[in-house]
């Protein structure tokens, strides 16, 4: 059974950490059920452990280390974050997998809100084309970052996860190169037109979890 929780307000980067890293451990003990757990950080930009200190433009808010695979990233008010503490020893001990059920798990989400998210080679995240805006330099279409993901596994179980934007300020981005990626941008659900709210996003992402993950 996995329990899901929502946290209302803004919950610190060193608090949610701090939880996750009592749940897994309650999970490896046999105490504790795994869990999903949906959050909002304030302003804050997280760096993984791919990061690269020449993305960080511009330090505009606090910046944490953290033990997450990925780059660096930013998370704010408006945008989800969905903490998944699931033990893959019952799931299966295969990372990729399992990266690619949580792009599953966003992509099946998005569309219910009558969204493409995609997946590109080499980007780890969801992607939403953009025909709306000037192609690239190099004549390929504009695409936008609309979910980031980045886990940690301890004796494999996770903790970390996935971030969707559903109305964050799009500006705070540009004091960070956004998973190390250039030459795209980062769009919301409500940038791309759609008067979604987080209510709206977390029965949405419920509802996806039992389509793909048993």
């Amino acid at each position: 059974m996995v329990e899901w929780i929502i946290s209302n307000g803004l919950t610190g980067h060193d608090e949610a950490v701090a939880v996750m890293e009592a749940r897994v451990a309650a999970i490896l003990a046999g105490t504790a059920n795994e869990a999903v757990w949906l959050v909002e950080h304030p302003p804050i930009y997280t760096a993984g452990t791919s990061a690269k200190g020449s993305d960080l433009l511009e330090a505009r808010f606090p910046v944490y280390a953290t033990g997450r695979g990925g780059q660096y990233t930013y998370h704010g008010p408006g945008q989800r974050i969905a903490y998944v503490m699931l033990d893959l020893n019952r799931r299966g001990r295969d990372v990729r997998a399992f990266v690619a059920k949580l792009e599953a798990w966003v992509i099946d989400t998005l569309a219910a809100f009558g969204i493409s998210g995609q997946v590109r080679a080499g980007r780890v995240g969801v992607w939403v084309p953009r025909p709306d805006k000037p192609s690239l330099p190099d004549g390929s279409q504009h695409e936008d970052k609309i979910a980031a993901i980045g886990v940690k596994l301890r004796r494999w179980v996770s903790f970390h996860g996935l971030s969707i934007n559903v109305d964050p300020d799009l500006r705070h981005y540009d004091g960070i190169v956004p998973c190390g990626i250039s030459g795209h941008g980062v769009t919301s659900l409500v940038d791309l037109g759609l008067p979604v709210g987080m209510a709206d996003l977390d029965v949405a992402l419920r509802q996806a979890f039992s389509r793909n993950f048993t």
